[in-house]
């Protein structure tokens, strides 16, 4: 049986070392590890993914813009995409209304003018970092002092709410289903999330509410999900009657994943939804995911009265917002670029000081004075870490705050907090709103 068991741990060893060899050889310093993808072939070093490309010309597929093809394969491609027969199956779902919450320049009046991702879908990162490289020094420390103005004058209410509710406390003790993957940080977030949401009066802690009740119990939409933990753990914590996998244990419970793209969601036509309150959360949604989620969810509101509720973090991005601040669409291009820079410093710290982009305003002057040529290109990569990270966390405060302001504009009740220190994770800025209607 030792012998057995030695044999087949070696079998797994040159299995192993088989594999490696058969890899691609991109390395990926995030992942700290080589990419994972067969080679294209034995005189390939990388994938299809990483192999250097020739000198066609390379434009997004239009089943499926996340990879691309040369130009001149792209009539083939289409036919046999991998995506096309799932794309085909979604389009006939009567949910599925193509860029129905993507937005247009005009009717953002109407509807509260959050940006257009349709417009905004043309301007990549690097067409807006090239922007920022081309201004004048001038310019770029006007902008700085500009977006220093700003968030003086606007985001001093942004408070910190970090609670950890009694309803968690069984997620908290760990005495869950054991199978569940357990990590105390996300599990953390998800608990000040509710807990904030019990606080804001759209939950209600499930001791003594009678589960039958359907106002204690509405149904859950929530958008990025993933596997869904922060559902399941709203389900254990506070009983809901609708919210993957482990939740559908839950006899209760009636489940419904639907893989499309928030841009081309219509709830109102999500048949399970029909006629029933809900509680909208998103906890994994990134940059115009945000703004989709809104819409989806606010678009409802013009043709019914059924949503109880919206909470994310992450950002939105409103034009007409910006505008008023003074901020020009150009302007706010560099602004949401700025945003990456959030992630640069070292996140164990609280609170940044946000006085650090006024000394590199000082340095830039210093390095003006040098005699030397100097452009923002270099100005840009001469900066430190803690003083990019001050300046994203700025813009991200703006934009925040922007989401905020829209949102009470169209008659709801909002609050943005922090709801759980930065040491925990910088991305932590949560908007939860209602209709006043609901108070």
């Amino acid at each position: 049986m030792y012998s057995l068991c030695v044999l087949t741990q070696l079998g797994k060893v040159a299995a192993e070392n088989i594999m490696e060899e058969t890899r691609c050889k991109f390395w990926l310093p995030k992942k700290n590890r080589f990419c994972s993808n067969a080679r294209l072939n034995d005189s390939s070093l990388f994938c299809g993914n990483h192999n250097r490309r020739t000198d066609g010309q390379w434009i997004p597929c239009p089943i499926d813009p996340s990879h691309s093809v040369l130009k001149e394969n792209l009539d083939g491609h289409v036919k046999r995409c991998p995506l096309l027969k799932q794309v085909r199956s979604l389009s006939q779902q009567p949910f599925y209304h193509k860029g129905i919450n993507a937005g247009k320049e005009d009717d953002e009046e109407e509807l509260g003018a959050v940006t257009s991702t349709a417009v905004e879908d043309n301007v990549t990162s690097e067409m807006k970092r090239n922007a920022v490289h081309s201004m004048t020094v001038p310019e770029f420390c006007n902008l700085i002092k500009k977006i220093e103005s700003v968030h003086a004058l606007i985001c001093n209410g942004i408070c910190d709410s970090f609670k950890i509710p009694e309803a968690c406390g069984m997620w908290i003790k760990r005495e869950i289903d054991r199978k569940l993957p357990f990590q105390e940080k996300h599990v953390t977030q998800q608990a000040s999330i509710l807990g904030n949401l019990e606080e804001f009066g759209v939950l209600k802690n499930s001791v003594g509410v009678n589960q039958d009740d359907e106002k204690a119990a509405p149904a859950v939409v929530e958008f990025g999900a993933g596997r869904g933990y922060l559902t399941q753990m709203l389900a254990d914590c506070y009983g809901t009657k609708r919210a993957d996998r482990s939740l559908r244990q839950k006899e209760s419970l009636t489940i419904e994943r639907l893989r499309i793209d928030i841009e081309d969601l219509d709830l109102s036509a999500v048949e399970s939804l029909r006629n029933v309150p809900y509680l909208a959360i998103g906890k994994h949604l990134c940059g115009p995911a945000t703004d989709l989620a809104l819409r989806c969810c606010l678009m409802e509101q013009y043709t019914q009265d059924n949503v109880e509720h919206c909470s994310s973090n992450n950002y939105i991005r409103d034009k007409k917002y910006m505008l008023n601040l003074g901020i020009t669409k150009e302007e706010f291009h560099a602004i949401s670029w700025f945003t990456s820079w959030a992630v640069d410093a070292d996140h164990g710290l609280d609170h940044l000081d946000f006085t650090d982009s006024r000394m590199h305003l000082e340095s830039i002057e210093k390095e003006l004075g040098s005699g030397l040529p100097v452009g923002v290109e270099d100005i840009v990569r001469n900066m430190k870490a803690v003083e990019r990270a001050v300046l994203g966390f700025m813009c991200k405060q703006i934009i925040d705050v922007g989401r905020l302001m829209w949102m009470k504009e169209q008659g709801l009740e909002a609050e943005l907090v922090k709801y759980v220190p930065s040491s925990i994770s910088p991305e932590n800025h949560l908007l939860i709103a209602k209709l006043a209607s609901l108070s």
